[in-house]
Formats: structure tokens, C-alpha cells, sequence
């Protein structure tokens, strides 16, 4: 099945690229969330109408993910989760939206949960490392202080 995509999806490509997909990923995936549209001659048009917004987009959106950037380096992430009394182990797991919410909390600038990029499940206290991808040219590595509350 031949989609162009409308929004930037990981390993697959960027908005406005032309891909070949199998028919059950386009369609129960892609189409339904939006994220690309069947590939036509009139579709074919709206290509150059997203790249020519996207190409005046980019610079500006890559000299704000730098300041971004410097903006959370600074920074000191601390997140409270629930855990075992004299335990390192924690009740569940951190998420990408509660790594959000802690640099906001922090301070930082408020992030998509969807540029947070966890090293697997997190599901001890102490430090850990989260990337943040604010740009396919923009990333960083945060790190994370994880911390039993008290109850």
C-alpha cells in the first residue's frame, strides 16, 4: 500500500514521504491515527504544500530546540514514585508523562511525553538516564533522580 505520511513516524519516515507499507499497517494504523493518507494524484499535490511549511518550520523549530536544549541541561529532575518501605523496588513503573511532568515541575519547559525516550522500564529508585529527542538533530540525555514518597 503507497500512504504519504502527515506526520513524522519513528523508522518509518518524516511528513510528506512517499512509502510502500504493508496493507494491515496502513490500514489499521496509520489511517486511522491520522499519521498518513492514501497516496493519489490530488494527494500527490498536498506533498509540496507540506514540505514548503515544513521546510519554513524547521529552522525555526531547530533554533528553538537548542534553546530548549540548554534550558533542561541545567536542570535537576527529581520524581517521587511509590515503593516498598526499605526497598528499592517501586510499586508499577516511571512513564515518559510522569518524566514530563517532573521537569515541569522542575522548572524546565513543558515536553511531549511522545520526545521522551525511556531505557526500558524504570522500576528502581536511584539515578537514571532518559533521552530527550526536541529535533532529529537536537537530542539529549537527562538525567533522572527516581525517589521513594513517603506515604
Amino acid at each position: 500500500m503507497k500512504l504519504i505520511l502527515t506526520a513524522d513516524v519513528s523508522g518509518l519516515g518524516a511528513p510528506g514521504d512517499i512509502v510502500e507499507v504493508k496493507d494491515g499497517y496502513g490500514r489499521n494504523y496509520l489511517l486511522p491515527r491520522g499519521l498518513a493518507i492514501v497516496a493519489t494524484r490530488g494527494a500527490q499535490k498536498q506533498i509540496q504544500v507540506i514540505t514548503r511549511a515544513q521546510d519554513t518550520r524547521r529552522v525555526r523549530d531547530l533554533d528553538h530546540a537548542k534553546e530548549i536544549k540548554t534550558a533542561l541541561e541545567g536542570l535537576s529532575v527529581t520524581l517521587k514514585a511509590k515503593a516498598a518501605a526499605g526497598s528499592t523496588k517501586l510499586f508499577g513503573s516511571v512513564t515518559a508523562s510522569d518524566v514530563a511532568a517532573a521537569v515541569k515541575s522542575a522548572g524546565g519547559p513543558v515536553l511531549d511525553k511522545r520526545a521522551i525516550e525511556l531505557p526500558g522500564h524504570i522500576k528502581t529508585t536511584g539515578k537514571h538516564s532518559v533521552t530527550v529527542r526536541l529535533h532529529p538533530e537536537v537530542t539529549l540525555t537527562l538525567p533522572v533522580v527516581v525517589t521513594s514518597s513517603a506515604e
